[in-house]
């Protein structure tokens, strides 16, 4: 017993040292882009023939693809459950003990469709269903510790494009986008689409919605029916809070609606119709603008570099001679600054211009991908929750005027992948023009269906019998409604 201590202390030094090790094989392993599970997460089946590999379960994953997908529509975690839970679908649990993968080794039938909100949240939230491998989310601060401590998203490790993706990257995106906002079912039944899009122009916060059905009340004072109309618009939120920070932008929902629709129409439209033109004006936006501009760029990338070789050349040369006293310690600072100050200004423009050549590829993609959506979507003269978040990004309202007389406000609409469009005033005359024709087209068929109705009338009363023809009655000075039709 007098060595216990001794004992303890050196049996603690062993589990330290024991545990010290095991974190270091484990980020070794994370860092090398292997996964650290010994499982599969629900959607996906290890590989037998290499179990560092997941191949996707196509019973669990249009479970997942549905799941995401009632997300984008503005479903949350618990209102999803509910419906998989009316639906009869196993939950994850079952499944994967069904099939003999994972922990859950059991299956209980009593509780085999029960989802819950939470469940549905984990999903929601792994980056593996678009195709990417997560190490090192969580730690423990000491090994005698058996909490399990959760990290910043910004210190996981993240390896892309490692597995088959279950979701799409922007399907992904977007469901992340959706879950930032709480779209709760009002007394109406039904949640706005826009919620979580409209910001105000001034404090920048999200505006909220008010609805009520039209109704009416008595006056407890005098007795008398008061009538309210329906009420649907949009208010910021900080003026709900403190009148007196920000003002209302009061802006009507089913006008905000229809400026946003015809803001894409216009978009897509014109994208489909011209797309070269369309492209080169989403890449004249940049500071790149046209190809020869991209290929200086790139020829003064590789000057730099090559300058900026011949500088750590000179500076060691440089350090020799003045090691060698060969060179004076005032003339080698001299020379030193000024091969130090070159050399960070060339870095610094070389950052600048591969910035510029990322932007304008990235320009390119996101023209690309706007081109998708907008083939994708045609024909539409109404807008789904789902196409909402597809196309818009953000809506900035801003506060009305009135100093002229008229309510004038302006709203900014910023589109995904390619921000605040306009389309061309060519494109707009063009379209005005097409109306115009189309209008024209309409009334000269009208024109010429009441001419052939007029000729049909006249040649059915020429060759009716005399004695039969009804003889036209005198005008009369009574109310032609009251008149009875002959």
């Amino acid at each position: 017993m007098e060595f216990a201590p001794f004992i303890n202390i050196m049996s603690e030094w062993y589990s330290r040292d024991n545990s010290r090790k095991l974190k270091s094989a484990f980020r070794l392993k994370g860092r090398s882009g292997k996964r650290t599970t010994n499982k599969c997460i629900y959607g996906y089946l290890k590989d037998p023939n290499d179990k560092y590999k997941w191949i996707v379960d196509t019973e669990a994953a249009p479970i997942i693809q549905r799941i995401f997908k009632m997300t984008i529509e503005g479903k949350g975690p618990g209102e999803i459950a509910r419906i998989l839970r009316d639906e009869c679908i196993n939950k994850p649990g079952y499944h994967m003990s069904t099939i003999g993968v994972g922990d859950h080794q059991w299956a209980n039938e009593k509780y085999r469709y029960y989802w819950q909100s939470s469940t549905v949240a984990k999903i929601l939230a792994k980056p593996e269903y678009a195709g990417h491998t997560v190490n090192l989310r969580t730690e423990k601060a000491h090994f005698k510790d058996k909490n399990v401590t959760w990290k910043d998203k910004d210190d996981w490790l993240i390896f892309e494009n490692t597995h088959e993706a279950i979701i799409e990257q922007e399907i992904w995106d977007m469901a992340q986008k959706c879950r930032t906002v709480k779209r709760r079912t009002d007394t109406m039944g039904e949640a706005n689409p826009l919620t979580g899009l409209v910001h105000c122009a001034d404090c920048g916060r999200r505006m909220y919605n008010h609805r009520s059905n039209a109704c009416k009340t008595t006056d407890k004072r005098n007795g008398k029916v008061i009538t309210k109309k329906a009420k649907d618009a949009y208010c910021c939120s900080l003026y709900q809070i403190h009148r007196n920070d920000c003002t209302m932008h009061y802006i009507n929902t089913e006008f905000l609606k229809l400026l946003v629709l015809e803001t894409i129409q216009g978009a897509t439209a014109y994208a489909r119709n011209n797309e070269a033109e369309f492209i080169e004006i989403i890449r004249a936006a940049s500071d790149v603008r046209q190809n020869d501009t991209a290929k200086n760029h790139q020829r003064q990338i590789s000057k730099n570099e090559k300058r900026i070789a011949e500088l750590d050349t000179l500076f060691k040369k440089t350090y020799e001679d003045f090691a060698t006293e060969r060179l004076s310690e005032k003339r080698f600072n001299q020379l030193s600054q000024g091969y130090e100050a070159e050399q960070e200004q060339l870095e610094r423009q070389t950052t600048e211009l591969q910035t510029a050549l990322e932007q304008y590829d990235n320009d390119g993609l996101r023209a690309d991908k706007f081109l998708e959506l907008a083939k994708r979507w045609h024909d539409f003269n109404e807008l789904t929750a789902p196409m909402f978040h597809e196309f818009v990004d953000k809506i900035i309202v801003h506060e009305a005027d009135k100093s002229s007389g008229k309510r004038v406000q302006d709203v900014e609409i910023i589109l995904n992948y390619i921000g605040q469009f306009a389309v061309p005033c060519g494109a707009e005359a063009d379209a005005d023009v097409d109306a115009e024709n189309e209008a024209d087209d309409k009334r000269a068929m009208w024109r010429e269906y009441k001419r052939n109705q007029r000729a049909k009338a006249k040649q059915a009363q020429a060759t009716q019998p005399k004695s039969k023809q009804v003889p036209q009655k005198q005008k009369s000075t009574r109310n032609p409604k009251s008149a009875k039709a002959i």
